[in-house]
């Protein structure tokens, strides 16, 4: 085996134009790979961590039959006290679970005494809230969110810009019951809330004691339970220990609760598997350069030495040692550009992120791309190439080991 890998070796190296061409190509095709596997990523997780720990958390759970309806906002689906501590339970006993909080979702009539509007509103608890969602306190502008008072109002942007009604000033909410009882509360607005992609991302904040004085609640209700993970990648693991909650159901026999993960939720989650796609195609046009590269030096090398082979092949070589050869050369090949083409793929990285490249995306402005190569990214990569160009190498080893030695040392 060694005298093999020396003969590849020269051979490889007396072709030094052709080689260093293929190799080129393959280091360029892995660079570019990598390389953008490293920025999409990086998009990718800024995009999901400003949904998941700005506005939605990873896990929601609601009453069933909520998010069908969740455009109205509806009150008769909000979950009792009895059912809340059947939740509590099993969120307290989930290992991959960081933190969870309760909001009341409700909609209202927002006045400012000169016109009125219409308004989504998130009643929260104030402390549970910022800590479920660590962005939270970023998208505001004013008071510290985790210091929400009661009769105070968070209100979005949009709202705030279109209705003149700045941090200070008073308002009214005007919202309607179960019931169909109509109750109106004053509200000092506290603070102003930059708009996000998704559901609720232009929702309105109070303090959950506050709705329930505006909706006259008599017991707990809440209609969402938001859900934050440890790590996020532990997501179906986490879903997979709250499964017992489907399994509940009421006297009619039907499900009591509805479990999902952000990717049910967001529209966001189409473009990740946009991003996805554009992954794996982009993975077969490397697969389709080196394919076609090593295809061709093999192809070319097998013409330009047949007399070779016909030679080692009058000499006693058999046609399996013709076939490692060429298989080796391949090999050499896949490892050889894989090398130099993830060693620059770091090094890119390191000089993108040290340089900090801004980009925009929708309101927000000056977000940083902090690429970073992945372990598991790269070993899967390389394994593609290598394999790739030991697979580009057998129709050619073939070839080469089924020549008759006596007509190859005919051809001129």
């Amino acid at each position: 085996m060694k005298n093999i890998i020396k003969i590849s070796f020269r051979n490889l190296t007396r072709s030094g134009r052709r080689t260093l061409l293929t190799a080129s190509l393959i280091t360029l095709g892995v660079i570019f790979v990598l390389v953008y596997a490293a920025l999409s990523g990086s998009f990718k997780s800024y995009m999901v961590a400003q949904i998941t720990d700005s506005m939605m958390g990873h896990i929601q759970i609601h009453k069933k039959g909520y998010v069908e309806s969740i455009d109205n906002l509806p009150l008769d689906k909000n979950l009792n006290q009895k059912q809340l501590g059947s939740i509590t339970k099993l969120l307290d006993e989930n290992p991959y679970i960081q933190n969870y909080t309760f909001r009341i979702k409700l909609g209202a009539m927002f006045s400012n005494y000169v016109s009125s509007t219409s308004i989504r509103l998130n009643a929260i608890e104030p402390a549970k809230e910022t800590q479920t969602l660590p962005l939270f306190a970023a998208r505001i502008t004013g008071e510290d969110p985790s210091l929400l008072k009661e009769g105070s109002i968070i209100v979005p942007d949009i709202l705030s810009k279109g209705m003149d009604v700045k941090v200070g000033d008073t308002i009214v909410l005007v919202a309607t019951n179960e019931k169909g009882s109509v109750n109106g509360l004053n509200f000092k607005v506290s603070a102003t809330l930059e708009a996000v992609m998704g559901p609720g991302g232009r929702d309105g904040y109070i303090h959950i004691n506050d709705a329930k004085r505006l909706l006259r609640l008599g017991e707990i209700q809440i209609s969402e339970v938001v859900i934050r993970l440890k790590d996020v990648d532990d997501l179906q693991k986490a879903l997979k220990l709250l499964e017992p909650l489907k399994l509940i159901k009421n006297q009619k026999e039907k499900p009591v609760f509805e479990v999902h993960s952000w990717e049910k939720l967001s529209p966001f989650y189409n473009i990740v598997k946009m991003l996805d796609l554009m992954d794996i195609s982009i993975k077969i046009i490397l697969i389709s350069i080196v394919l076609i590269s090593i295809l061709n030096v093999m192809v070319m090398s097998v013409y330009e030495r047949i007399k070779e082979i016909g030679t080692i092949a009058a000499m006693g070589t058999t046609p399996s040692t013709i076939t490692k050869l060429f298989l080796t050369e391949g090999l050499m090949l896949g490892v050889f550009g894989t090398a130099i083409g993830t060693l620059l793929s770091y090094i890119i990285v390191f000089i993108i992120k040290s340089i900090g490249i801004t980009f925009s995306f929708g309101r927000e402005e000056g977000l940083i791309l902090a690429p970073v190569l992945n372990a598991g990214e790269v070993v899967f990569v390389v394994l593609i190439v290598i394999v790739i160009s030991l697979i580009a190498s057998i129709s050619p080893a073939r070839k080469a080991a089924k020549l008759n030695p006596v007509d190859a040392l005919r051809q001129n």
